[in-house]
């Protein structure tokens, strides 16, 4: 190597070779002396073994892989094969194995066979040992071997994998008595084969070059010296053990029990035997695997197996989180111990017990099976299961079982679902052909099966197939929760394209498009919840989902444009986006400069009033994206005005198709997601009591996010509670009636006490938070409502904040805790809170399918935001248990002091901002 330059040493990693094991078995050379008369006079059996009758009788070779003195294949063989002049192979064994996969100590226990029909020692049928040898894969220094190799064999034994393995290629050295290494003595023509066979590997290799005349020549004197030096060590061997038998004092005959040791001693033979060779030398390199997760993202059909949050450590004093000491005193670190089961529930032998419980051979007989009174019990209590309990194996079991005889309860269905094992193949088959037999289940069943917990097509196709069934109202109920539910759709990537053309095979995703075509209400909304989702660029939507979401927006427009109208309605959509975003272009300006509140004001007017703005008449009429059966036909600009706030929210009044006036605030920099969020919620409820007539006189406004930081709200004609002072006074100044009770029209006093008693129920169940009488709003007609949901889930920025708002001047109003208004009032709680939880089960999954959803209050504990909803319904109790706690709630809120001084307090602060 010349001075100043470095060898380059380029190598490649075991790890990174993904190619079965294997090697060639090439040629079988040795020679032995013929069994003398004497012994065959004694063992007849070995007259008819192969070897003993002919040279070159025919042999076989099993190949075995094994490591730390455990088999990891099962053998391979060589083919049949007759030799005539030599025992040579020259075929190729391939192993089931990679080389990524061995270990350190992988070895290969190759065995020849023999043909006895007598059979013998280590016998298997009529194959017997002929002799075997063990080579390891990689050397002592674990580099892989290649090209040819040299194999002793140990005659008439089989060849073991052990670690300590008594059959090794390379014998070891013999030591003396007192302790030093020798080695056999070898004569000349040894020493010569040695040193010609370390010639024929670097002839091989290409080192030496090539002459094909003369090393034909040479081949055949190295196999006549080869036979020669194995003769003579052969007659040598058997010459030194007469020699010790005599010396023993034996008679020197070949008979007695030697005779077996004369057999194994007779003979040397070597099995010559090829690896691949590579291009650079594999160095063994182990795969690390990543230690498992704590947390399970698999299918949540194994929901009930979960993972519990790792152990936490107790540090001591001094020592900081990464177990270091910050004090003077030299301890050692702290040492932490990972242990992979930890948070593992699921046991091996209930695995094994649910099996074999499940035996498939059982199908037919399960058809007949009918349970009895006490399975019926247990039946009926496992079908009143909440969405969110965790079905027992028992459980599990006990549905699996009767699952035929359960297909006539519809609400079963989810029950059977989640017993279901699907990573067994044959369960999920009679799974999905029961699915058609089972009795048409409900709405709210059939959005569980949308939710994140089930993710086999079949059963989410099934789901769709019922949601088809609702009429273009319902489904409206619920559109936001379905786009979401998109993101639990599994993804299909075509095997003849990239992975960048990924198609989403979604049932549910053509279902909406196919509906949203034919109707513009509903195709209104898909459009701009689609668009939201797009739009989203923060951390908490993902790439994946935003390209999801587009993809669907997309093919809602290619599916529109083959309806008639679908020109004209994807105009109208264009239309309004260009609508948004002039009004988002003004919003901003206006929340950016610093001009006074006045001045503000009269900048908006300037631009509604502006011809180039085009919204000062807009033609052809248009549907408003907030509400798309309002058609708007221009702006009144005198009417516009800006409130003050930290985004100021811009009022701006349209002028209708009929000529009435539809006012409107938009504002941009807030996320209204959950405000629409909470707004579709109590709509679906304010439906739902109407079908338990019951009608609690709500007024849901519209709420339409058009971004993720802009959206349009409807503006209903109303006045904050802090700006009433007496609610009794304002009631009777606009409804007047001096015969009726409290002097305020029975009507107007109904609707009141009525809508107080809905958002009562309705905020205390969503747990609606930060309430004050900025935003409890009172109309003329005596409609109460809440507005502003920032905070919701429980969540308040308010210390002990009751879970409900009702203030004592709420109650004034219906004459007090005495008067027959609050007990009607109380009444109408108790009504509404039980029918609401009849339908609890709805609600419950329309929350699962937002679990994903970038809903700020739904992001913090996505996991438990169901549960927070759940908890409110009090699902475990009876109706009866559950009124009366939410009875405690109604006068906990109406005796709380907190909230007395909170609203003070923030009357307080607005005066002073104002």
């Amino acid at each position: 190597m010349q001075h100043g330059m470095e060898e380059s040493f380029i190598f490649a990693n075991s790890s990174d070779l993904h190619i079965p094991v294997s090697l060639k078995i090439d040629t079988l050379h040795g020679f032995q002396e013929p069994i003398p008369s004497s012994i065959l006079l004694k063992r007849p059996d070995l007259r008819y073994k192969g070897s003993n009758t002919s040279p070159h009788s025919e042999l076989y070779v099993s190949v075995r892989l094994w490591a730390d003195s455990k088999p990891l294949t099962v053998p391979v063989h060589t083919s049949y094969k007759v030799f005539k002049a030599s025992r040579t192979w020259g075929e190729w064994l391939s192993l089931p194995v990679d080389y990524s996969n061995l270990p350190a100590t992988a070895q290969l226990a190759i065995t020849t066979w023999d043909l006895s029909p007598a059979g013998g020692k280590n016998s298997r049928f009529h194959a017997v040992p002929f002799g075997g040898t063990t080579i390891p894969l990689f050397d002592k220094d674990g580099t892989l071997q290649t090209g040819r190799q040299r194999c002793k064999i140990y005659r008439n034994r089989e060849a073991d994998g052990w670690s300590s393995t008594t059959t090794p290629n390379l014998p070891a050295p013999k030591r003396r008595e007192n302790g030093k290494l020798v080695h056999e003595q070898a004569d000349a023509q040894a020493l010569e084969l040695e040193r010609l066979e370390l010639l024929m590997k670097e002839h091989e290799m290409g080192e030496i070059p090539e002459n094909p005349w003369l090393d034909q020549l040479t081949y055949r004197q190295i196999e006549k010296l080869e036979r020669s030096s194995l003769k003579s060590r052969v007659q040598a061997q058997q010459a030194d053990a007469r020699k010790r038998a005599k010396e023993a004092g034996d008679s020197g005959t070949h008979g007695g029990s030697n005779g077996d040791a004369e057999e194994e001693d007779c003979g040397i033979f070597h099995l010559y035997i090829d690896f691949p060779r590579f291009d650079h030398p594999i160095v063994f390199a182990d795969h690390e695997y990543p230690a498992p997760q704590y947390t399970r993202l698999q299918s949540s059909f194994t929901a009930d197996i979960q993972l519990k949050p790792p152990p936490e450590l107790s540090f001591g004093p001094g020592i900081d989180a990464d177990g270091n000491r910050f004090d003077n005193e030299a301890h050692g670190p702290l040492i932490r111990i990972y242990d992979p089961e930890v948070g593992h529930r699921e046991n091996p032998v209930e695995i094994k017990h649910r099996r074999l419980l499940r035996s498939h051979r059982l199908g037919v007989v399960d058809r007949d099976l009918k349970p009895n009174a006490a399975m019926r019990d247990a039946l009926q209590r496992i079908l009143s299961y909440g969405p969110l309990h965790q079905m027992s194996e028992p459980d599990k079991d006990a549905v699996w079982k009767f699952r035929h005889h359960l297909t006539r309860e519809k609400k079963s269905l989810t029950k059977f679902l989640k017993s279901v094992n699907w990573t067994d193949a044959r369960e999920v088959k009679q799974a999905t052909q029961l699915l058609p037999r089972w009795t048409s289940i409900d709405v709210d069943d059939a959005l569980e099966l949308l939710g994140p917990q089930f993710d086999h097509p079949a059963v989410r196709a099934y789901a769709v197939d019922r949601l088809g069934k609702s009429d273009d109202e319902e489904l409206l109920l619920y559109l936001l929760q379905l786009v979401q539910a998109l993101k639990f759709e599994k993804k299909r990537v075509e095997p003849e394209e990239s992975v960048e053309e990924e198609v989403y095979d979604s049932s549910l995703a053509t279902f909406l498009i196919t509906r949203a075509a034919k109707n513009f209400k509903l195709g209104n909304y898909l459009h701009w919840y689609l668009m939201v989702e797009c739009e989203d660029r923060s951390a908490q939507q993902s790439p994946e989902h935003r390209e999801l979401f587009a993809r669907v927006e997309y093919d809602f427009m290619a599916e529109l444009m083959k309806t008639p109208e679908g020109i004209q309605d994807r105009k109208i959509l264009l239309r309004q986006g260009e609508l948004i975003t002039v009004l988002s272009k003004i919003s901003k300006d206006i929340r950016a400069s610093r001009l006074r509140l006045d001045q503000k004001v009269d900048r908006l007017k300037h631009f509604m009033a502006d011809p180039k703005n085009e919204l000062i008449t807009i033609n052809p009429p248009m549907p408003l994206p907030l509400d798309p059966t309002v058609m708007i036909i221009g702006v009144f600009p005198e009417e516009s005005s800006v409130f003050k706030s930290s985004l100021n929210p811009l009022k701006i009044t349209f002028k209708k198709a009929d000529g009435t006036k539809y006012p409107f605030l938009f504002k941009t920099g807030d996320d209204l997601r959950q405000d629409q969020l909470v707004i579709q919620i109590i709509m679906l409820m304010d439906r739902l009591l109407k079908n338990e007539n019951l009608d609690l006189k709500l007024s849901p406004y519209h709420i339409l996010a058009t971004g993720p930081y802009a959206g349009a709200v409807q503006f209903v004609p109303s006045t904050p509670l802090q700006n009433i002072g007496s609610i009794l006074d304002f009631l009777k100044k606009n409804n007047p009636d001096s015969k009726a009770p409290l002097g305020v029209r029975k009507e107007t006093m109904e609707t009141y006490i009525k809508s107080c008693a809905g958002y009562c129920v309705i905020t205390y169940i969503l747990g609606v938070g930060d309430r004050h009488n900025d935003n409890l709003l009172l109309s003329p007609n005596g409609n109460f409502f809440h507005a502003d949901f920032g905070y919701i889930l429980g969540r308040d920025p308010k210390p002990f904040a009751p879970l409900m708002k009702l203030s004592k001047d709420m109650v004034d109003a219906m004459g007090g805790t005495h008067h027959e208004y609050y007990h009607q009032f109380k009444q109408y709680c108790f009504t509404a809170y039980a029918s609401l939880r009849k339908s609890a089960n709805l609600i419950l999954n329309l929350f699962a399918l937002m679990s994903e959803a970038n809903i700020p209050d739904i992001r913090i504990e996505p996991d438990k935001a169901v549960q927070k909803v759940q908890d409110r319904f009090l699902l475990d109790k009876s109706d009866q248990d559950a009124v009366k706690d939410f009875e405690m709630q109604i006068d906990t809120s109406l005796t709380a002091m907190m909230p007395v001084v909170i609203d003070r307090m923030h009357a307080v602060t607005q005066r002073f901002n104002w």
